[in-house]
Protein backbone atom coordinates (compact mmCIF):
# COMPACT_ATOMS: atom_id res chain seq x y z
CA UNK A 1 0.00 0.00 0.00
CA UNK A 2 1.04 3.42 -0.71
CA UNK A 3 2.83 5.17 2.10
CA UNK A 4 3.74 8.94 2.03
CA UNK A 5 6.42 8.30 4.95
CA UNK A 6 8.27 6.88 2.12
CA UNK A 7 7.21 8.47 -1.03
CA UNK A 8 9.25 10.83 -3.61
CA UNK A 9 6.89 13.31 -1.91
CA UNK A 10 8.65 13.41 0.93
CA UNK A 11 11.91 13.11 0.02
CA UNK A 12 12.13 15.21 -2.68
CA UNK A 13 9.52 18.18 -2.35
CA UNK A 14 8.95 18.93 0.56
CA UNK A 15 11.24 22.05 1.54
CA UNK A 16 12.95 24.72 3.46
CA UNK A 17 11.21 27.92 2.83
CA UNK A 18 14.35 29.32 1.99
CA UNK A 19 14.96 26.55 -1.12
CA UNK A 20 11.94 27.87 -3.04
CA UNK A 21 11.50 29.67 -6.36
CA UNK A 22 15.60 30.35 -6.19
CA UNK A 23 16.44 27.63 -9.03
CA UNK A 24 14.70 29.06 -11.85
CA UNK A 25 16.60 28.64 -14.74
CA UNK A 26 15.33 31.88 -15.85
CA UNK A 27 15.38 35.21 -13.31
CA UNK A 28 13.11 38.38 -14.95
CA UNK A 29 13.09 41.79 -13.95
CA UNK A 30 9.35 42.64 -15.11
CA UNK A 31 10.30 46.45 -14.68
CA UNK A 32 12.49 46.50 -17.66
CA UNK A 33 11.85 42.50 -19.00
CA UNK A 34 15.45 42.32 -18.19
CA UNK A 35 16.28 38.33 -17.81
CA UNK A 36 19.74 36.82 -16.45
CA UNK A 37 20.56 33.01 -15.92
CA UNK A 38 21.73 31.73 -12.72
CA UNK A 39 25.32 31.01 -12.35
CA UNK A 40 24.65 27.26 -11.67
CA UNK A 41 21.70 24.91 -12.30
CA UNK A 42 21.52 21.76 -9.62
CA UNK A 43 20.37 18.28 -10.92
CA UNK A 44 17.10 18.46 -8.70
CA UNK A 45 15.51 21.13 -6.56
CA UNK A 46 17.63 20.30 -2.83
CA UNK A 47 18.45 23.06 -1.47
CA UNK A 48 19.64 25.55 -3.36
CA UNK A 49 19.33 29.20 -2.61
CA UNK A 50 20.88 31.15 -5.77
CA UNK A 51 20.44 33.84 -7.45
CA UNK A 52 19.13 37.53 -5.82
CA UNK A 53 15.68 36.18 -7.89
CA UNK A 54 14.07 39.40 -9.06
CA UNK A 55 11.40 37.73 -10.18
CA UNK A 56 10.41 36.53 -6.68
CA UNK A 57 8.12 39.52 -5.35
CA UNK A 58 4.41 39.81 -6.03
CA UNK A 59 4.34 40.06 -9.29
CA UNK A 60 5.65 36.52 -9.74
CA UNK A 61 3.62 34.92 -6.73
CA UNK A 62 0.59 37.31 -8.47
CA UNK A 63 1.70 34.96 -11.36
CA UNK A 64 1.67 31.55 -10.09
CA UNK A 65 -1.69 32.14 -7.90
CA UNK A 66 -3.72 33.33 -10.60
CA UNK A 67 -3.23 29.98 -12.22
CA UNK A 68 -3.21 28.18 -9.47
CA UNK A 69 -6.75 29.47 -9.39
CA UNK A 70 -7.27 28.45 -12.62
CA UNK A 71 -6.58 25.27 -12.25
CA UNK A 72 -9.65 25.31 -9.05
CA UNK A 73 -11.93 26.81 -12.14
CA UNK A 74 -11.27 24.58 -14.43
CA UNK A 75 -11.25 21.19 -12.28
CA UNK A 76 -14.88 22.59 -10.45
CA UNK A 77 -16.55 23.37 -14.44
CA UNK A 78 -15.55 20.23 -15.19
CA UNK A 79 -16.27 18.50 -11.70
CA UNK A 80 -13.33 16.62 -11.13
CA UNK A 81 -12.97 15.71 -7.47
CA UNK A 82 -10.56 17.30 -4.92
CA UNK A 83 -7.85 14.96 -5.23
CA UNK A 84 -6.93 15.69 -9.25
CA UNK A 85 -7.39 19.61 -8.45
CA UNK A 86 -4.48 19.09 -5.75
CA UNK A 87 -2.23 17.11 -8.03
CA UNK A 88 -2.85 19.26 -10.74
CA UNK A 89 -1.73 22.59 -8.23
CA UNK A 90 1.28 20.56 -6.91
CA UNK A 91 2.16 19.57 -10.62
CA UNK A 92 2.21 23.44 -11.47
CA UNK A 93 4.19 24.44 -8.40
CA UNK A 94 7.00 21.62 -9.10
CA UNK A 95 7.38 22.62 -12.72
CA UNK A 96 7.80 26.56 -11.77
CA UNK A 97 10.39 25.51 -9.05
CA UNK A 98 12.84 24.35 -11.88
CA UNK A 99 11.57 26.86 -14.86
CA UNK A 100 10.45 30.56 -15.42
CA UNK A 101 6.95 31.87 -16.19
CA UNK A 102 8.94 33.11 -19.05
CA UNK A 103 10.04 30.11 -20.76
CA UNK A 104 6.90 28.30 -20.20
CA UNK A 105 3.39 29.83 -20.54
CA UNK A 106 1.55 29.29 -17.74
CA UNK A 107 -1.73 29.21 -19.00
CA UNK A 108 -0.54 26.06 -21.24
CA UNK A 109 1.35 23.89 -18.21
CA UNK A 110 -1.70 24.95 -16.37
CA UNK A 111 -3.84 22.83 -18.76
CA UNK A 112 -1.47 20.10 -18.86
CA UNK A 113 -1.13 19.68 -15.43
CA UNK A 114 -4.90 19.61 -15.42
CA UNK A 115 -4.33 16.49 -18.11
CA UNK A 116 -1.60 15.11 -16.56
CA UNK A 117 -3.43 14.52 -13.29
CA UNK A 118 -6.67 12.82 -14.64
CA UNK A 119 -4.42 10.45 -16.68
CA UNK A 120 -2.28 9.53 -13.01
CA UNK A 121 -5.55 9.09 -10.64
CA UNK A 122 -7.28 7.31 -13.41
CA UNK A 123 -9.91 9.80 -14.08
CA UNK A 124 -9.40 9.60 -18.07
CA UNK A 125 -10.47 12.74 -19.98
CA UNK A 126 -8.91 13.06 -23.73
CA UNK A 127 -6.80 16.22 -24.70
CA UNK A 128 -9.50 16.98 -27.09
CA UNK A 129 -12.60 17.05 -24.37
CA UNK A 130 -10.24 18.84 -22.21
CA UNK A 131 -9.40 21.56 -24.68
CA UNK A 132 -12.66 21.68 -26.49
CA UNK A 133 -14.33 22.38 -23.02
CA UNK A 134 -12.30 25.50 -22.36
CA UNK A 135 -11.82 26.68 -25.56
CA UNK A 136 -8.86 25.70 -25.98
CA UNK A 137 -6.49 24.10 -28.48
CA UNK A 138 -5.50 20.79 -27.31
CA UNK A 139 -2.40 20.39 -29.21
CA UNK A 140 -1.06 22.67 -26.70
CA UNK A 141 -1.88 20.61 -24.16
CA UNK A 142 0.15 17.52 -25.81
CA UNK A 143 2.68 19.76 -26.83
CA UNK A 144 3.87 20.08 -23.23
CA UNK A 145 2.86 16.84 -21.51
CA UNK A 146 7.10 15.77 -21.97
CA UNK A 147 8.72 18.62 -20.74
CA UNK A 148 6.14 18.73 -17.62
CA UNK A 149 6.72 15.05 -16.89
CA UNK A 150 10.52 15.36 -17.17
CA UNK A 151 10.44 18.17 -14.62
CA UNK A 152 9.05 16.60 -12.41
CA UNK A 153 11.27 14.07 -12.59
CA UNK A 154 8.63 11.63 -13.30
CA UNK A 155 7.45 11.28 -9.37
CA UNK A 156 3.70 11.40 -10.17
CA UNK A 157 2.15 10.26 -7.34
CA UNK A 158 1.32 13.30 -5.03
CA UNK A 159 -0.24 12.83 -1.63
CA UNK A 160 -3.42 15.30 -1.11
CA UNK A 161 -4.68 17.03 2.29
CA UNK A 162 -7.98 16.52 1.82
CA UNK A 163 -8.44 12.27 1.95
CA UNK A 164 -6.09 13.29 5.02
CA UNK A 165 -9.10 15.57 6.68
CA UNK A 166 -11.42 12.11 5.84
CA UNK A 167 -9.29 10.34 8.45
CA UNK A 168 -9.08 13.55 11.05
CA UNK A 169 -12.90 13.38 10.93
CA UNK A 170 -13.67 9.74 11.90
CA UNK A 171 -10.61 10.00 14.42
CA UNK A 172 -12.14 13.14 15.77
CA UNK A 173 -15.66 11.27 16.27
CA UNK A 174 -14.22 8.50 17.64
CA UNK A 175 -12.89 10.88 19.74
CA UNK A 176 -15.88 12.62 21.31
CA UNK A 177 -17.34 8.49 21.33
CA UNK A 178 -14.53 7.87 23.72
CA UNK A 179 -16.00 10.30 26.24
CA UNK A 180 -13.22 13.06 25.94
CA UNK A 181 -15.30 15.76 25.28
CA UNK A 182 -19.42 16.56 26.93
CA UNK A 183 -18.92 20.15 25.47
CA UNK A 184 -18.48 18.76 21.81
CA UNK A 185 -21.83 16.54 22.32
CA UNK A 186 -23.57 19.81 23.61
CA UNK A 187 -22.32 21.50 20.54
CA UNK A 188 -23.61 19.09 18.39
CA UNK A 189 -27.08 18.63 19.71
CA UNK A 190 -27.40 22.86 19.88
CA UNK A 191 -26.38 23.27 16.39
CA UNK A 192 -29.09 20.16 15.79
CA UNK A 193 -31.45 22.50 17.49
CA UNK A 194 -30.94 25.84 16.08
CA UNK A 195 -30.52 24.72 12.52
CA UNK A 196 -34.13 23.22 13.44
CA UNK A 197 -35.57 26.06 14.93
CA UNK A 198 -34.64 28.30 11.90
CA UNK A 199 -36.85 25.80 9.82
CA UNK A 200 -39.46 25.60 11.66
CA UNK A 201 -41.60 27.66 9.38
CA UNK A 202 -40.97 25.67 6.18
CA UNK A 203 -43.84 23.63 4.96
CA UNK A 204 -41.89 20.51 5.07
CA UNK A 205 -41.00 20.70 9.13
CA UNK A 206 -44.75 21.82 9.75
CA UNK A 207 -46.60 18.32 7.98
CA UNK A 208 -43.57 16.05 10.29
CA UNK A 209 -45.52 17.07 13.90
CA UNK A 210 -43.59 17.14 16.82
CA UNK A 211 -39.86 16.95 17.12
CA UNK A 212 -37.21 16.03 19.99
CA UNK A 213 -34.01 16.05 20.19
CA UNK A 214 -31.23 13.59 22.33
CA UNK A 215 -27.84 13.05 22.25
CA UNK A 216 -27.02 9.39 21.32
CA UNK A 217 -22.76 8.06 21.42
CA UNK A 218 -22.00 11.76 20.70
CA UNK A 219 -23.47 11.68 17.38
CA UNK A 220 -26.90 13.95 17.24
CA UNK A 221 -30.10 12.25 16.04
CA UNK A 222 -33.14 14.19 15.31
CA UNK A 223 -36.52 12.12 15.91
CA UNK A 224 -39.35 13.12 13.98
CA UNK A 225 -42.99 11.18 15.30
CA UNK A 226 -41.56 7.64 15.55
CA UNK A 227 -38.72 7.85 13.03
CA UNK A 228 -34.85 8.20 13.62
CA UNK A 229 -32.11 9.71 11.36
CA UNK A 230 -28.70 10.89 12.20
CA UNK A 231 -28.09 14.42 11.16
CA UNK A 232 -24.94 15.37 12.35
CA UNK A 233 -24.58 18.99 11.12
CA UNK A 234 -21.46 19.83 13.11
CA UNK A 235 -19.08 17.29 11.41
CA UNK A 236 -20.81 18.11 8.12
CA UNK A 237 -19.90 21.66 8.57
CA UNK A 238 -16.11 21.33 10.11
CA UNK A 239 -15.23 19.00 7.21
CA UNK A 240 -16.60 21.52 4.39
CA UNK A 241 -14.71 24.52 6.45
CA UNK A 242 -12.08 22.59 6.59
CA UNK A 243 -11.99 21.81 2.91
CA UNK A 244 -12.82 24.95 1.73
CA UNK A 245 -9.55 25.99 4.12
CA UNK A 246 -7.61 23.61 1.93
CA UNK A 247 -8.38 24.85 -1.46
CA UNK A 248 -6.73 28.23 0.19
CA UNK A 249 -3.79 26.34 1.16
CA UNK A 250 -3.34 25.21 -2.27
CA UNK A 251 -2.92 28.68 -3.43
CA UNK A 252 -0.11 28.99 -1.17
CA UNK A 253 3.48 27.55 -0.60
CA UNK A 254 2.21 25.70 2.19
CA UNK A 255 1.89 22.58 0.22
CA UNK A 256 5.78 22.45 -0.98
CA UNK A 257 6.40 23.23 3.10
CA UNK A 258 4.61 20.76 4.81
CA UNK A 259 2.98 17.35 5.05
CA UNK A 260 -0.48 16.55 4.04
CA UNK A 261 -1.24 15.21 7.45
CA UNK A 262 -0.36 19.24 8.80
CA UNK A 263 -2.30 20.59 6.15
CA UNK A 264 -5.19 19.14 7.28
CA UNK A 265 -4.82 19.60 10.78
CA UNK A 266 -3.78 23.06 10.31
CA UNK A 267 -7.25 23.53 8.65
CA UNK A 268 -9.31 21.68 11.03
CA UNK A 269 -7.83 23.38 14.19
CA UNK A 270 -8.90 26.61 11.99
CA UNK A 271 -12.19 25.77 11.18
CA UNK A 272 -12.66 24.15 14.65
CA UNK A 273 -11.61 28.05 16.00
CA UNK A 274 -14.66 29.26 14.12
CA UNK A 275 -17.22 26.06 14.54
CA UNK A 276 -16.38 25.12 18.21
CA UNK A 277 -17.22 21.60 17.73
CA UNK A 278 -14.51 20.12 19.86
CA UNK A 279 -11.73 20.26 21.96
CA UNK A 280 -9.04 20.49 19.54
CA UNK A 281 -6.20 20.93 21.68
CA UNK A 282 -7.10 17.79 23.53
CA UNK A 283 -7.48 16.40 20.43
CA UNK A 284 -3.59 16.88 19.69
CA UNK A 285 -2.45 15.88 22.93
CA UNK A 286 -4.03 12.61 22.67
CA UNK A 287 -2.79 11.99 18.84
CA UNK A 288 0.85 12.71 20.17
CA UNK A 289 0.92 10.71 22.94
CA UNK A 290 -0.62 7.66 21.02
CA UNK A 291 2.41 7.94 18.38
CA UNK A 292 4.60 8.47 20.81
CA UNK A 293 6.27 11.40 18.77
CA UNK A 294 9.91 13.28 18.72
CA UNK A 295 8.38 16.33 18.13
CA UNK A 296 7.21 18.56 20.66
CA UNK A 297 3.54 19.43 20.29
CA UNK A 298 4.69 23.21 21.11
CA UNK A 299 6.65 22.96 17.66
CA UNK A 300 3.39 21.36 16.10
CA UNK A 301 1.48 24.07 17.25
CA UNK A 302 3.94 26.24 15.78
CA UNK A 303 3.93 24.94 12.38
CA UNK A 304 -0.20 25.10 11.96
CA UNK A 305 0.44 28.77 13.00
CA UNK A 306 2.78 29.23 10.32
CA UNK A 307 0.31 27.50 7.89
CA UNK A 308 -2.35 29.57 8.63
CA UNK A 309 -0.64 32.55 8.65
CA UNK A 310 0.22 31.94 4.51
CA UNK A 311 -3.46 31.59 4.17
CA UNK A 312 -4.17 35.05 6.33
CA UNK A 313 -1.89 36.66 3.52
CA UNK A 314 -2.95 34.91 0.37
CA UNK A 315 -3.42 37.45 -1.86
CA UNK A 316 -5.38 36.28 -4.73
CA UNK A 317 -5.09 38.99 -7.94
CA UNK A 318 -7.71 39.99 -10.23
CA UNK A 319 -7.78 39.49 -14.25
CA UNK A 320 -7.53 43.66 -13.93
CA UNK A 321 -3.59 43.16 -11.62
CA UNK A 322 -2.77 40.33 -14.28
CA UNK A 323 -3.06 43.03 -17.16
CA UNK A 324 0.53 44.84 -16.62
CA UNK A 325 2.01 41.45 -15.76
CA UNK A 326 1.07 39.84 -19.06
CA UNK A 327 2.16 42.52 -20.98
CA UNK A 328 5.84 41.59 -19.50
CA UNK A 329 5.40 38.06 -20.11
CA UNK A 330 4.23 38.34 -23.85
CA UNK A 331 7.41 40.19 -24.64
CA UNK A 332 9.01 37.57 -22.91
CA UNK A 333 7.45 35.06 -25.12
CA UNK A 334 7.64 36.76 -28.40
CA UNK A 335 10.01 39.75 -28.16
CA UNK A 336 8.59 40.67 -31.54
CA UNK A 337 5.45 42.33 -29.32
CA UNK A 338 8.01 44.95 -27.34
CA UNK A 339 6.69 47.44 -30.14
CA UNK A 340 2.98 47.44 -28.80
Amino acid sequence: MADFRTSTQRERWIFQSHDLYGTTRLNVDLLDGSVSYPESMPDHVEGSSVGKASFLGKRKQWTRVFYEQKIQEVCAAFKFPHKIQATAIIYFKRFYLQWSVMEHQPKHIMLTCVYASCKVEENHVSAEELGKGIQQDHQIILNNEMILLKTLDFDLIVYAPYRSIEGFIDDLEDFCRAGNGPFQRLKCAQTEVNHVQQQQSSLVLNKLGPTFYTIQHSMCHIFVGQHSTPYNIAWVELRQAAISHVDKMMLTDAPLLYTPGQLALAALHKSNDLLRVVDFERYLEIIFSRQHSDCPIEQFVQSINEINYLVDQLNIPTVKDMRHVDRKLKHCWDPSSHDE
